[in-house]
């Protein structure tokens, strides 16, 4: 058992394998074509829910803003909850919501899905603390490495595999076949995710709260959020 006082997580200790490793990025890399696609996606939804040009914009950002509350809200938990038990109910939450984005009737309803598929997304944050738990000692960096390239894959390959699916069967294929990935997912990651509970005792507000005290004693954590959020911007402002 871990000290309760540094914040780690209470539990055996696991060591994290390859096989391991290449699970890890596969898994972000699954999650986070939902996040992306729908750039690529919104000249084929407008027109088939009857958006206007203004508005379907919107859809391309609202898996993304959906994905910040997560990061603010949802993940979080982590320090509270059993983290597999949290992964796997985020996990089935993008599951449902994939599949009910198949048959949004209306650009507003759709909206609503995507947002909180994109809030559920942010699992992956959730599952790349997992595997750095899990590096041996001195080898967290390269375990991070490793699966945050799965992420960067997955981002790369979201709109071609989105454009790809949506000129053979439609664009709500794509969420048709996500949704069933994501099921899939979850039930690998249901046999092979370690359990991982938190050590550390503190309300869900305190946790909240703390966000902020972190933003404000941390300049270079200030530094780093304000260029990473320059840079996704710029990123997805360019594929929209």
């Amino acid at each position: 058992m871990l000290d309760t006082n540094d914040g780690r997580m209470a539990g055996p200790a696991a060591t994290v394998t390859g096989p391991q490793t290449l699970l890890f990025a596969t898994a972000v890399g699954i999650i986070v074509t939902n996040l992306f696609a729908p750039q690529t996606l919104v000249g084929l939804i407008g027109p088939s829910l009857g958006a206007s040009a203004a508005s379907v914009g919107f859809v391309a950002m609202a898996t993304l803003l959906g994905y910040a509350a997560g990061l603010f809200f949802l993940v979080p938990l982590a320090d509270l909850a059993e983290n597999r038990t949290l992964i796997l109910r985020m996990l089935a939450a993008a599951a449902l919501a994939a599949g009910v984005a198949t048959t949004a009737p209306t650009a507003g309803s759709l909206l609503i899905v995507l947002f909180v598929l994109g809030a559920a997304c942010s699992a992956i944050q959730i599952l790349v603390p997992i595997a750095a738990s899990m590096a041996p000692p001195g080898q967290a960096g390269r375990v991070i490495g490793d699966v945050m390239s799965g992420l960067m894959v997955g981002i790369l390959l979201a709109r071609p595999l989105a454009s790809l699916i949506a000129d053979a069967w439609g664009w709500r294929a794509f969420y048709g076949i996500s949704a069933a990935a994501l099921v899939v997912l979850a039930c690998v990651l249901a046999f092979t995710l370690p359990r991982r509970r938190p050590a550390a005792r503190s309300s869900y507000g305190a946790l909240i709260a703390s966000l902020f005290d972190l933003l404000r004693d941390e300049p270079v954590l200030r530094r780093r959020a304000l260029t990473a959020a320059l840079v996704m911007a710029a990123f997805s402002l360019f594929w929209t």
